[in-house]
């Protein structure tokens, strides 16, 4: 008897008695119901009264979404655009609150795979196609991880979001090369568009030094011509004022200066009707001692009247 006694009270210790790991935490539930949590190390919960449920707290726990993972289309999702994108992420969670967990959340696993779709499907709603494949990623990641966090707080779940990897972004697999030489022509249609720009930046740059120099050599003739016309002024009222104290001398000089000035570079001949003979008056070339020549020897013959 006494050993029949001795043999329950070991099997209940061994049901009452349990451990927790440093990553785990227990759920003690009496009758049912939460009683308390247990931490790690040795911990008692006297059997059948007290139960426990030990739950791993700091294991990260992946729910993979995409096409690659479930089927072939549950990674596509319709862009703000109207554009179809096939989407690949990942999202890490862990456990904050093991009572919550278990009591809050009836299926966790596939409710936290659900509401994560869900958030991505919202963004993506939102957002053009051209920013999500090209540089929007980290972005929408982050503001991923922000409605999950807050739709999971909202159900009292007791998971926390670690992270989220964004790993794929990418046209349907059906129009991809449509798509990759849509965006080979908006690429060459860019580069393109780049030159044009630099070459009407060059030719504009020139013809604005152009006209710029234009500008600058007409102001030089005006200032030019201005200066002149007010120096011929000058001129003329310093004559008129000579001419008005003595107009016989006055209009001699002018005379004389006239006459040597358009006389003065040509090839004259000299002729004096009062000369006998041809009327010819002989003369000595002086000018064309002046010009350049090689050194010649030059016989001078003199015919003239009679003294």
């Amino acid at each position: 008897m006494a050993a029949g006694i001795g043999a329950a009270l070991v099997l209940w210790a061994l049901a009452s008695f349990y451990t927790v790991k440093p990553e785990e935490k227990s759920v003690e539930l009496l009758l049912g119901k939460f009683y308390a949590i247990g931490e790690p190390g040795l911990n008692f919960a006297p059997w059948p009264i007290v139960t426990a449920e030990v739950i791993p707290v700091t294991r990260e726990n992946t729910e993979d979404i995409g096409t690659g993972t479930r089927g072939t289309d549950a990674g596509l999702m319709l862009t703000g655009d109207e554009n179809v994108v096939d989407i690949d992420f990942q999202v890490v969670w862990n456990i904050n609150d093991p009572a919550k967990y278990l009591f809050n959340l009836r299926d966790p696993k596939p409710t936290i795979r659900a509401v994560s779709e869900s958030a991505m499907r919202e963004i993506i709603a939102q957002s053009q196609l051209a920013p999500i494949l090209n540089r929007d990623r980290g972005v929408i990641a982050d503001q991923l991880h922000d409605l999950i966090q807050s739709t999971l707080d909202a159900y009292d779940s007791g998971v926390t979001i670690i992270r989220v990897n964004f790993d794929r972004a990418d046209p349907p697999q059906p129009v991809i090369d449509a798509f990759r030489d849509v965006q080979a022509a908006e690429q060459e249609r860019t580069r393109t568009r780049n030159v044009a720009d630099a070459y009407a930046n060059r030719v504009l740059a020139e013809a604005r030094g152009k006209a710029a120099q234009i500008v600058e050599e007409a102001e030089g003739y005006r200032a030019r011509v201005v200066n002149e016309a007010m120096g011929e002024a000058s001129r003329f009222s310093a004559v008129l004022e000579e001419y008005l104290k003595a107009p016989e001398v006055t209009r001699k000089r002018l005379y004389l200066e006239t006459m040597e000035e358009v006389l003065g570079g040509l090839d004259k001949i000299v002729v004096d009707d009062k000369t006998s003979g041809s009327g010819v008056v002989p003369y000595l070339p002086l000018n064309e001692l002046t010009r350049t020549k090689p050194a010649t020897t030059v016989d001078s013959t003199t015919s003239g009247g009679s003294n």
